[in-house]
């Protein structure tokens, strides 16, 4: 068992150790990992670290693969939770952190996505749980008199409403593949309201999203805006910071996106951050309005890092509530998964747009990849087709069951 951090920092000499960190290159990690790492060595003078970007998207998960297979990851990488987590293969490449003496401390509905099939803990949170849905420009909104949708009709009124006005209605941002997958991934909420038993249905190779309609619906609403020309003219190229510039600076009306971008916002257009709203994606239903949530990604330790007692023991101090607030006080941009950690008393307006959700039984539903380990690697490359135009709907919704079909094999799911 690790030793505990009141022990560690009690005095006792230690060897100086460099612990090796990979991670994305988002703001609020790059925010986190400063801050923890600068408090930490105030606890640990005999510690510094050496932090290495990785790229996003299918580009980052093969980064991660690879490493992993070859021994040559960092000490701590930081990584995704639910089913790519699983994709890992857990229990031969990742340490067990099950004794960590601050493991209690994790909510148990994050614990639930970095467990490993032999019921061992395997990663500790890092950063807030997100929404996704939609960030909006509240000037144009409020310059327009239009308000928060909650229907997904609704939502297309504002955005002709946008684009009748001169503006642009939706930022999307497929120079960053990864961006293009939002419209599918966060009518999840949507998806389980009307077909509560997808997820196991899915998993089990019982349902598909080309037979599904409440599921296929996501490729239907991305084909619709692309063409309804909702898009901004460079969207082909355009890259997720600037989809956060568009829509903060009113440059954009909506912008699909997860909540972590609001730690984009905070750090490159502070001066905007009163204007930036969130919503959930809506659906059919305004009475079932709801927000899908995905879990915070994840710190992990590889079963042979070469400095693997000391990246443990940092893990430790960072499921800690002190550790905790510091990332809360340093990106505020929603709850925290660790047992009474506080946001501070100001928080920006998109995340209180967001707090009701979680605050309200029944109003929030963890994305499909938190639920199921199933997940293609070809949805990003998929939707951006889709947005441009090159594939339909439903041809898209037929290729992503093919993808995911090649994931569940290779995991070894029955009944595929």
């Amino acid at each position: 068992m690790t030793a505990s951090i009141a022990s560690l920092l009690a005095g006792a000499a230690h060897a100086d150790v460099t612990l090796t960190i990979l991670a994305d290159t988002n703001p609020e990690s790059v925010a986190f990992f400063d801050a923890l790492t600068k408090a930490y060595a105030e606890k640990r003078p005999d510690i510094t670290f050496d932090i290495e970007s990785r790229p996003g998207g299918s580009e980052g998960d093969n980064m991660v693969k690879t490493r992993l297979a070859t021994g040559e990851m960092a000490d701590i990488f930081q990584y995704n939770s639910g089913s790519l987590f699983q994709a890992l293969k857990p229990q031969q490449t990742l340490a067990d952190l099950s004794g960590l003496s601050n493991a209690g401390h994790i909510q148990e509905s994050f614990k639930a996505v970095v467990t490993a099939p032999d019921g061992s803990l395997r990663g500790a949170p890092f950063g807030p749980a997100m929404g996704g849905g939609i960030f909006y420009n509240r000037k144009i909104y409020a310059d327009l008199g239009l308000e928060v949708p909650k229907t997904w009709s609704e939502f297309i009124a504002n955005s002709e409403k946008i684009k009748a006005a001169g503006k642009v209605a939706i930022a999307q941002t497929y120079g960053d593949t990864w961006t293009s997958q939002l419209f599918v991934l966060a009518d999840f909420y949507n998806v389980n309201a009307v077909v509560p038993n997808f997820a196991k249905d899915y998993t089990e190779n019982r349902a598909k999203y080309a037979t599904t309609p409440a599921a296929a619906k996501g490729f239907e609403h991305l084909e619709q805006t692309g063409k309804a020309g909702f898009f901004n003219a460079d969207f082909g190229a355009a890259k997720f910071d600037d989809g956060m510039r568009m829509v903060a600076t009113g440059e954009a009306a909506h912008y699909p996106m997860l909540t972590f971008g609001i730690g984009n916002v905070a750090q490159n257009f502070a001066a905007n951050l009163p204007d930036l709203g969130f919503f959930a994606q809506p659906g059919d239903d305004a009475a079932k309005n709801g927000l899908t949530i995905w879990m915070p990604s994840a710190l992990y330790v590889p079963a042979d890092a070469e400095n693997l007692e000391e990246a443990k023991t940092f893990l430790d101090w960072m499921i800690s509530k002190e550790a905790c607030e510091l990332m809360a006080k340093t990106v505020p941009s929603g709850p925290y998964l660790i047992k009474d950690c506080q946001l501070p008393a100001n928080i920006p307006q998109a995340v209180s747009d967001m707090l009701p959700y979680f605050e309200t039984d029944g109003r929030t539903a963890p994305a499909l990849e938190f639920l199921s380990p199933v997940k293609g690697p070809a949805l990003e490359q998929i939707t951006v087709e889709v947005g441009t135009g090159i594939r339909s709907a439903a041809d898209a919704a037929a290729l992503y069951d093919q993808d995911v079909e090649k994931q569940a094999k290779q995991l070894g799911l029955p009944n595929w």
